[in-house]
């Protein structure tokens, strides 16, 4: 069986986005599935919009994502004297021709075929006139005008397109620049591209793309046209329904491998399974398993995923991740094991990093400002006496360890009297100035009896006032 090659070909016309994502996403599964290969290829050709900015974007994006690619990336900007070559091959073969027909005469017969009832298409005028190559001729391909041209797509299944509602389409402009559908099939061809895994929006691109292919007696690749992405409204994603580039849901706290999993999701399936690591995707993702009807973007199943992935990964490889957010909450992280204990303490209630990062603002604060209804609730002089005999004895106890902790805070209760509670909200209030955290041992092992002490004293002398 010949290796499967797939490609990603972009247009660096803006970041990427969750559309562009999850085509990358798929043909990049199906080729590490397959032990194949994946192309990256830049389509530049549109020189108005295409920017340098954009490029970097995606390639940034395509790297955090874990997408990595095996040929490439390469710039249809620096292959145009490939294109030339499959132009002159195709006019030479007599399969496209010269025309100089002007864009008045275009639109006038177009118009004419409309108000007749037809497809508004070229009529064929210079077809086999046998035009020269003169300056401000296009060069079109000369269409099959009878029989079908059949898509045998591998989701959406037989699609089949009368020849005769196509036209002679332009295959290089009056400037001498090749068009999409045409530059596209070369790629395909010269790289070796035999899996195309894309949008279903390309499917009226694609009897195009195979007549060319017929015309240059080369195999056709297997076409898979996927759903698109929809909102919550059904209607075509957009920003307003948190479609934004693929790096904004990195800046926001989303895990790498969070999105990915989301992003597959979002027309494959694997039975009822929802949760995914990405070694597990790449096992199990098939074409078989791509669904026909339109994925559904859910902002709120993407952070419930991202707070799965959060509590699934291992505090020393979440930290990477968690440290840009701590360093512009403006803390200064300190050494990885340390960080790695707090994770531990926050990764089973936050959703993002920028939520974790956060929540773990008490752990790195020099001085604890209380949230006023915690404080009037919990630092009342009826607490001063536990707090300030914890405070005692936290600073004579030679382990500072979560078991030894537990036994000071028992002998507390038993000399007041005092249950476990009405003891450790005032603490948990004096050590984060807020009354939901983690674990009061946890906390005060992980902050340390220098900062502990500190605290403790700055709150009795909060309700001594």
């Amino acid at each position: 069986m010949a290796t499967i090659v797939t490609r990603f070909p972009p247009s660096p016309t803006g970041y990427l986005h969750v559309g562009g994502a999850r085509t990358a996403l798929f043909n990049w599964l199906y080729a590490r599935h397959t032990q194949g290969r994946f192309v990256l290829r830049i389509e530049d050709t549109d020189r108005v919009r295409s920017t340098r900015e954009s490029v970097d974007a995606i390639f940034e994006a395509l790297e955090w994502l874990g997408i990595d690619w095996d040929d490439g990336p390469y710039f249809q900007s620096e292959r145009y004297d490939l294109y030339s070559e499959y132009i002159d091959k195709l006019v030479q073969a007599d399969r496209a021709y010269y025309c100089t027909c002007s864009q008045e005469r275009i639109d006038a017969m177009r118009k004419a075929a409309m108000d007749a009832g037809g497809k508004p298409k070229y009529d064929g005028t210079c077809r086999e006139t046998g035009l020269p190559k003169t300056e401000g001729a296009v060069v079109r391909f000369k269409a099959p005008l009878v029989g079908s041209t059949i898509i045998k797509d591998v989701i959406k299944g037989h699609i089949e397109f009368q020849n005769s509602e196509l036209d002679d389409f332009v295959i290089a402009r009056s400037d001498g620049t090749p068009t999409y559908n045409f530059v596209v099939v070369v790629d395909d061809i010269t790289m070796g591209i035999n899996t195309i895994i894309r949008g279903d929006d390309h499917v009226m691109n694609t009897p195009k793309q195979i007549q060319l292919y017929h015309a240059l007696d080369c195999e056709l690749p297997v076409y898979g046209h996927v759903p698109m992405v929809l909102g919550a409204d059904r209607t075509r994603l957009s920003k307003r329904h948190g479609a934004m580039s693929v790096t904004a849901y990195r800046d926001m706290g989303y895990l790498p491998e969070a999105v990915l999993n989301y992003l597959v999701r979002l027309g494959w399936s694997y039975g009822d399974q929802e949760f995914f690591q990405t070694a597990e995707l790449i096992e199990k993702f098939s074409l078989e398993n791509i669904g026909k009807s339109a994925g559904i973007f859910d902002q709120e199943k993407l952070q419930a995923l991202n707070a799965d992935h959060i509590q699934a990964t291992a505090p020393e490889k979440l930290y990477p991740h968690l440290q840009p957010f701590l360093a512009k909450a403006g803390y200064d992280p300190g050494p990885g094991e340390y960080i790695e204990k707090i994770i531990t303490t926050l990764n089973q209630r936050s959703k993002t990093l920028e939520e974790m990062a956060a929540a773990a603002g008490f752990y790195f604060a020099d001085d604890i400002e209380y949230e006023e209804k915690a404080a009037r609730k919990f630092l009342k002089p009826k607490a001063l006496e536990p707090v300030r005999l914890l405070a005692v004895k936290l600073s004579d106890l030679d382990v500072f360890e979560e078991k030894a902790l537990e036994d000071v805070f028992r002998s507390v209760m038993e000399e007041t009297g005092l249950k476990l509670g009405k003891i450790a909200q005032p603490v948990r209030v004096a050590l984060t100035g807020r009354t939901a955290s983690p674990g009061i041992f946890e906390i005060i092992e992980i902050i340390g009896r220098e900062k502990v002490l500190k605290r403790l004293a700055k709150a009795v002398a909060f309700m001594e006032e």
